[in-house]
């Protein structure tokens, strides 16, 4: 046979190179078109997101626009967006913001991870070095993208109170709100920039390493073939699960956009953060939970019943526990959470079992599935976390005009870990008996025989 090509191709009428087929010019162009690539669609779905929501009408016209698109890009790859308030000596505002919007994530990583991968197909093996030539300067692309986007993800609005004090405060209301209009008030946000530029790095590694463990096409170093077999099944099993769920979110959320009014508000939740409710439901499906509450009259975009879950405590100050329970309370179709997690977490086991080799026995793919159900949990599970509040106080007096708001949703990671690990082993086992009714990769048919 001849020999098995490990070069990265070579574009037509270029020469081929050194005998590790890496040509840096070639590499480098590949790494700026997945970075550009995956910048372009973050962005493009954060801008649709935010026209959806409105941010088009924010103050300052579109100088406004841009850098809340930059702020939600940085915080779509884990980078930090401060806000920050100056209302003069005598008033005081107070506000955090810690989320991610996962679309924004997950459309950055699917796209950036796939562009990666392109020129590393259709090759048996793939030399640690020639994975270097395109993984380094894709790292140093993408941290100078992001180090951009920080330097325009800055701005300050004006805070107005309009009618916002109350009609029963009488002359002291009216008091606080012309000390207020004096003090000009306003809330602003910058980033920061060394823990963002951390994250970041984090995260387009982490992308790089998932991309390189779910496809089945990309060739591996030498030394990491042996984990083939292992490892992708099961990791790959888990992206499609994760994703089947984002694609179920989808069709019910258009079809409450068509049908039930709200039409933007509920493009806006899709467009930014579907997969924080898909994937909260994943985790309420195998039977973990949340904690969290709404205060106030602000809130994150989310569904009605999740809304209404968070603010059912002790006057919205006590946390609320989000499970299946506590949903099905305010909606009893919350129950079809339990069912649609066991078809789709034991199709992903099915899979895992259809794409591993013969001989593997089922108590094997068993342990394969559920360490990565687990793994995968452990992941997703902190990225639906929110933590955002907003307060307005003068002379020591807080949430002047109602303003104040407070929004948390913590998950119990280590229930849902500790769950998914269980469910893993059920599905991973149950799946692979159903594969044995499936011909495989390395079965000899019995007619064969």
């Amino acid at each position: 046979m001849g020999k098995v090509s490990t070069r990265l191709p070579t574009p037509p009428g270029k020469a081929a190179t050194d005998a590790t087929g890496v040509r840096t010019a070639h590499a480098v162009a590949w790494a700026l078109a997945a970075v550009v690539a995956g910048y372009a669609a973050m962005c493009l779905t954060a801008g649709l997101g935010l026209w959806a929501a409105g941010a088009a009408d924010l103050p300052g016209g579109s100088g406004a626009f841009v850098a809340v698109l930059a702020a939600v890009v940085v915080m779509g790859t884990g980078g930090q967006v401060s806000l920050s308030g100056d209302a003069g000596s005598l008033a005081g505002t107070q506000a955090e913001l810690s989320a991610m919007p996962l679309t924004v994530t997950l459309v950055g990583a699917l796209v950036t991870g796939s562009v990666f991968l392109r020129p590393l197909r259709h090759h048996a093996v793939a030399p640690v070095r020639a994975l270097l030539a395109l993984a380094v300067p894709t790292v140093v692309f993408w941290l100078a993208g992001l180090g951009g986007l920080s330097a325009l993800a800055r701005h300050d609005f004006p805070i107005s109170l309009g009618g916002g004090t109350s009609e029963d405060a009488g002359d002291l209301g009216d008091l606080f709100k012309e000390l207020l209009d004096a003090a000009d008030p306003k809330v602003g946000f910058t980033t920061d920039v060394g823990p963002t530029l951390f994250y970041g790095l984090l995260w387009i590694l982490g992308v790089l390493v998932v991309a390189l463990l779910v496809s089945r096409r990309t060739p591996l170093p030498p030394r990491f073939v042996r984990y083939h077999q292992a490892v992708r099944p099961a990791a790959s099993a888990m992206l499609l699960l994760l994703v089947a769920y984002v694609a179920v979110a989808l069709v019910i959320g258009l079809v409450v956009a068509a049908t039930k009014g709200h039409a933007a508000e509920t493009l806006a939740v899709l467009l930014l953060g579907l997969p924080n409710v898909a994937w909260l439901a994943l985790g309420v499906g195998i039977g973990g939970s949340w904690d969290g509450r709404v205060e106030g009259p602000f809130g994150l975009p989310m569904p009605q019943i999740l809304d209404s879950v968070l603010r059912g405590g002790d006057g919205g100050r006590d946390l609320s526990t989000v499970d299946l329970s506590s949903l099905a309370a305010y909606d009893a179709r919350a129950w079809w959470l339990l069912p649609i997690a066991a078809v789709l977490v034991l199709a992903a086991g099915f899979l895992a079992a259809v794409r591993s080799p013969a001989g593997v026995p089922l108590w094997r793919h068993a342990v394969h599935v559920g360490a990565a159900f687990a793994v995968t949990m452990l992941v997703v599970a902190p990225l639906t976390n929110v933590e955002a509040s907003f307060g307005l106080s003068i002379l020591g007096i807080g949430d002047l005009g109602g303003l104040g708001a407070d929004v948390v949703l913590r998950p119990h990671i280590w229930k849902i870990v500790g769950l998914a690990l269980l469910w893993g082993l059920v599905a991973g086992f149950l799946g692979a008996l159903l594969a044995t009714r499936v011909h495989r990769r390395g079965e000899v048919p019995a007619d064969r025989h």
